[in-house]
């Protein structure tokens, strides 16, 4: 009976790519429902339980409970910046970088419209039920990131491609099989205190994104959950820059320990020398 049951589930597994976009889609899913939940926490409770450091706490940690779902399946993206990353590195097949893309902002939705519905009658007692975006009701900053009033576009985009920079270039490094790298049940860890220390750094102006499936699944839900195109138009059409800059920081930070680091490691025997050339980095065959 067992072994007829076990023969019939097999007919319902996932194919390989399939697989991996599930995984994706809930390591992401996991990472986001921590990341906001701690957020509305905060700002729910006006800060009687919560602070910036259980902010940047639950993010690190839903980064580090998001890698041990799926680790060992999709690698963990968790990240459409990492995801491009990797591809432009070839350690991802080009093939494979929309369908992960979707997963993590499908799941980064679904996550937030968890925690929409765990905190709905303390939203409602928080702002009377009118969704504001910003000032002192405002509740949108929850889900997505918006920069502080005074910080321009160029010092905000710059500011998300340095802090993606250091998180994917740390993530190569930690990964990195001929340096350091930890052991991987030790290595999700590392990667989640890795997002809490880029928080309590570089959280001040925009409140770190670092991750454009983290900012744009967010903002997607609040358009649709009662926020409103403002969500997109807000701080001088903001929602933008988590994106791109997110993405460009990702491939430099990349490139950045590929070119300083990685390519210059010793040829283990047997292992025959091939030149790196910006080209065999950035395309993928």
């Amino acid at each position: 009976m067992r072994k007829e049951f076990l023969a019939k589930a097999k007919g319902f597994r996932l194919s390989p790519l399939m697989r991996e976009a599930t995984a994706e889609f809930w390591a992401t899913f996991i990472l986001v429902i921590f990341a906001v939940g701690s957020g509305a926490q905060m700002t729910l409770s006006d800060w009687r339980f919560g602070n910036f450091f259980s902010v940047n706490l639950g993010g690190g940690m839903g980064v580090t409970m998001g890698c041990y779902w799926a680790w060992g399946i999709s690698g963990a993206n968790m990240n459409p910046a990492l995801t491009l990353a990797f591809a432009a590195a070839k350690r991802l097949p080009w093939k494979k970088v929309p369908v992960y893309w979707t997963a993590q902002v499908l799941g980064a939705f679904v996550a937030s419209a968890c925690v929409y519905g765990v905190y709905y009658d303390a939203l409602n007692e928080f702002d009377g039920g009118v969704r504001h975006v910003l000032g002192p009701k405002g509740t949108a900053g929850i889900w997505a990131t918006y920069p502080q009033p005074f910080l321009s576009t160029g010092n905000g985009f710059g500011d998300q491609v340095l802090g993606t920079a250091l998180f994917v270039g740390c993530v190569f490094a930690i990964t990195d099989k001929k340096n350091n790298a930890p052991d991987k049940g030790v290595a999700p860890f590392i990667i989640g205190l890795l997002v809490f220390v880029i928080g309590t750094t570089f959280g001040f102006n925009c409140g770190y994104a670092i991750n454009p499936a983290r900012d744009l699944g967010p903002r997607i839900f609040t358009a649709m959950a009662g926020w409103g195109g403002e969500v997109f138009t807000a701080s001088n059409n903001w929602f933008w820059v988590p994106i791109f800059a997110c993405f460009l920081g990702g491939v430099l930070g990349a490139l950045i320990y590929v070119f300083f680091i990685e390519m210059h490691h010793d040829l283990e025997e047997g292992e025959e020398t091939k030149p790196m050339e910006l080209e065999s980095i950035i395309t993928s065959e």
